[in-house]
């Protein structure tokens, strides 16, 4: 059995004092991924925190300098920073544990389950004056920045629509379906491109393996000042692993592919409306088609990741306000509270596919299933362009 070492991690210096001491809460999937990040980093020394043994003795074999402990409150004194990388059921209670020790707190996606829990976070940091992060990590992805890049600019054109696709097999989860494991990743991607938060959602989802938690889901999100739809498809069950954002403007288009070396195309293409003035032709589509290069811009990749959890210590150690922080990660959870909301009202039947379909887009824009966000008492905030 491995045991909480009651000293704590050794050699780890800085040139403008000691290190700064950053707890990983979780030793799983994510977890991990920190610990790898945050052990390569001066000046940081990490401690690992899970309360299952295997765990903790994997922990110990690969990173022989970090503390280990099997409880966070056996470490939040000797530490400045936690990472919250556990089930989604299990962030608020630890991350307002560590808030209200004064620790600075990043929490993996999503936030909380809930709004309340956000909101109450969101007051514990500022009652303790104290950094609030959520982990966002496709917005510290270079290729997401181009894209951002390319929207707000005018390259593309405006907007007509955003199609995402996080689809893979498997890593079901217990505790949270399909749209509030993956969803958050493609709402948050979308909303930063955009420069503003959804004002309505439609939803459509299905457990294929009769369990608890929706498995695949599509999601319409609709963005006022943008004037344009999002269509979002996350799946546990698919045989293929697809990340992928489509960006369809009037000008241009761009496709984002997280798993291709490639990761952004710029193509040069759409289509033009026309006006038929002869009769004879009447039968005839009133469009046009413009074909032209297709470009994929250099992108010298970091890991975001790496990115982000740098930008953390560094707020840690300078007190700035993070780029994502709590209030955006809030954001998303009433987007994923909004669906939630959704699927009890009109889409139950979506559970158990008895006759339930995917949410129609209507000519107006309008959905006859969809539901305001700021209609239900969880108004939305804007992200300045």
């Amino acid at each position: 059995m491995v045991r909480p070492r009651s000293s704590g991690p050794q050699g780890v210096t800085v040139a403008h004092g000691r290190a700064t001491r950053v707890a990983v809460v979780g030793f799983g999937y994510w977890g991990a991924k920190h610990v790898r990040v945050l052990s390569s980093m001066p000046g940081v020394a990490v401690s690992v925190v899970d309360g299952d043994d295997d765990r903790l003795a994997e922990a110990e074999s690969r990173y022989p300098a970090a503390r280990l402990a099997a409880a966070l409150d056996e470490v939040l004194d000797d530490v400045d920073a936690v990472v919250v990388a556990t089930p989604p059921h299990t962030h608020a209670a630890l991350a307002l544990s560590a808030l209200d020790h004064g620790r600075h707190v990043l929490v993996e996606k999503p936030l909380t389950t809930s709004v309340a829990d956000g909101e109450e976070l969101i007051a514990a940091a500022a009652e303790r004056a104290v950094t609030l992060m959520v982990g966002h990590t496709f917005e510290y992805n270079p290729a997401v920045w181009k894209l951002r890049d390319l929207v707000r600019s005018g390259t593309l054109g405006r907007i007509l629509s955003v199609d995402t696709a996080r689809l893979s097999l498997g890593r079901y989860q217990s505790d949270v379906n399909v749209i509030w494991d993956l969803a958050p990743h493609d709402i948050s991607i979308v909303s930063h491109l955009l420069g503003e938060m959804p004002s309505a959602t439609a939803v459509w989802a299905h457990s294929n393996l009769g369990g608890p938690h929706a498995d695949i889901a599509y999601l319409r999100l609709d963005f006022e000042r943008a004037r344009t739809q999002a269509f979002l498809h996350v799946s546990w069950l698919n045989p293929n692993k697809v990340r992928q954002v489509t960006v369809v403007g009037e000008r241009m288009m761009a496709v984002y592919d997280d798993m291709s070396d490639e990761r952004l195309r710029i193509y040069d293409i759409g289509v033009d409306v026309e006006t038929i003035d002869d009769p004879a032709a009447a039968h005839a589509l009133p469009v046009t088609y413009r074909t032209g290069d297709i470009v994929s811009p250099f992108i010298a990749f970091n890991e975001p990741l790496a990115v982000q959890d740098q930008h953390f210590v560094d707020c840690v150690r300078s007190g700035r306000r993070p780029m994502t922080p709590g209030e955006r990660g809030l954001d998303i959870v009433r987007v994923l509270a909004a669906t939630d909301d959704v699927r009890s009202r009109d889409g139950a039947a979506s559970l158990n596919g008895q006759g339930s379909h995917p949410p129609r887009r209507d000519v107006d824009g309008g959905a006859p299933n969809g539901t305001p966000l700021a209609a239900r008492g969880t108004p939305v905030p804007r992200i300045a362009s």
